[in-house]
């Protein structure tokens, strides 16, 4: 079962699509999103509307991390071809799905995302039937909720 709202945050750890070390810090207002697979249809649209809304994101004092086991030349590739402006975090081995309790089937990570802050889990947002479109704009809303 993922971890819910008012669960503490997991420390985590991860390369980025640049091969950076990151370690986000959930005292910090943070969404961390969970896609499937890099350049599949579904994947492309989910990052280009939060791309879309990284603006607000920021103007709220929030940092975007999108994850999937995907590992760091992937992500590279994926954040070149949709010009992201956020961190992919590389998961190959699946430990940040893990610390989330986010189910891996197959490869692929299940399409959720946690917002986080003051080190706990403000909001679980899912993916309604694993659909992206409109998820960027729902975890949106959720973070002017929860703010």
């Amino acid at each position: 079962m993922t971890l819910q709202q008012g669960a503490d945050a997991p420390a985590i750890e991860a390369k980025n699509q640049n091969g950076e070390t990151v370690m986000p810090d959930f005292e910090e207002p943070t969404v961390v999103y969970f896609y499937p697979r890099d350049g599949t249809p579904g994947c492309q649209l989910e990052a280009r509307q939060f791309e879309a809304d990284i603006e607000s994101f920021r103007r709220a004092g929030v940092t975007v991390y999108g994850v999937s086991t995907d590992d760091v030349d992937s992500h590279r590739e994926f954040a070149d071809e949709e010009d992201l402006s956020f961190d992919l975090l590389a998961d190959p081995y699946g430990e940040v799905a893990e610390a989330f309790d986010v189910e891996i089937r197959g490869d692929f990570v299940d399409r959720i995302t946690f917002v986080l802050a003051d080190g706990e889990v403000k909001a679980v947002v899912d993916a309604d039937d694993m659909d992206p479109d409109g998820h960027a704009d729902d975890v949106l809303a959720e973070v002017e909720r929860v703010a």
